[in-house]
């Protein structure tokens, strides 16, 4: 459609999140394993996995090696993502709008504001 000129299409899908929030979050204060075992069953990625397992297209070795493969990917993404500078936190206002309306302008140059405050406070010492 989109390369027939017919305009953009939204495509709304579902997912879930298997894991937890953050490290101390328990899901099964507020999850029945009933439902976690049902959205276990349409992850795509062990759908493919047994799909293909099934049908011969690919052996355990194989999927040894993707594994392994997206491990030593993640490790260099990790160590390429610690090595950037700081960034700026004012600069989150930045790309937003084509024009920054003037509440987000104040609430900037607030933020701003506060952040340098740490800096005179430092300095004073």
């Amino acid at each position: 459609r989109a390369r027939e000129g017919g305009g953009p299409t939204m495509i709304e899908a579902y997912t879930y999140r298997m894991g937890a929030h953050t490290t101390t979050d328990d899901p099964t204060r507020y999850r029945v394993s009933d439902e976690v075992e049902a959205w276990k069953l349409k992850d795509p990625i062990a759908r493919v996995e047994a799909y293909l397992r099934r049908g011969g297209g690919a052996s355990t070795s194989f999927f040894a090696k993707v594994e392994a493969e997206a491990e030593e990917f993640g490790e260099r993404l990790r160590a390429g993502i610690h090595s950037l500078p700081e960034p700026d936190p004012v600069r989150l206002f930045d790309n937003v709008y084509t024009e920054l309306p003037d509440e987000l302008r104040e609430q900037r140059d607030g933020y701003a504001a506060y952040l340098s405050s740490f800096e005179h406070e430092g300095a004073s010492r």
